[in-house]
């Protein structure tokens, strides 16, 4: 039978690797987006140079791109769950200390 502390690094772990994904993710989605927009240019570039439509690509997959930005690095980062944790953790260890 597994003990609460083997669920809880077990529940951390799987934490870790989600967080993992969703970096990757947002990473390669970056990768995309920078490979992308040069061969967009060159493709308005070749055809009707008069009229430069790639801007509505690069600003549209740019505004796509920032929210999966703020998602993965502010909502689930930085103000995420696991931070609330820490701070909850934080804020208990003060109050503790106060009382010894």
């Amino acid at each position: 039978m597994k003990r609460l502390s083997d669920f809880e690094t077990d529940k951390k772990a799987i934490r870790a690797r989600k967080r993992i994904q969703d970096i990757k993710g947002f990473y390669q989605h970056l990768l995309a987006y920078c490979l992308f927009t040069p061969f967009t240019i060159f493709i308005n570039y070749k055809t009707y140079w008069d009229y430069k439509w790639f801007w509505f690509s690069i600003i549209g997959w740019g505004i796509g791109l920032a929210i999966h930005a703020f998602i993965v690095f502010v909502h689930k980062g930085v103000f995420g769950r696991q931070w609330e944790e820490r701070k909850i953790e934080e804020l208990m260890r003060k109050e503790e200390s106060k009382w010894d």
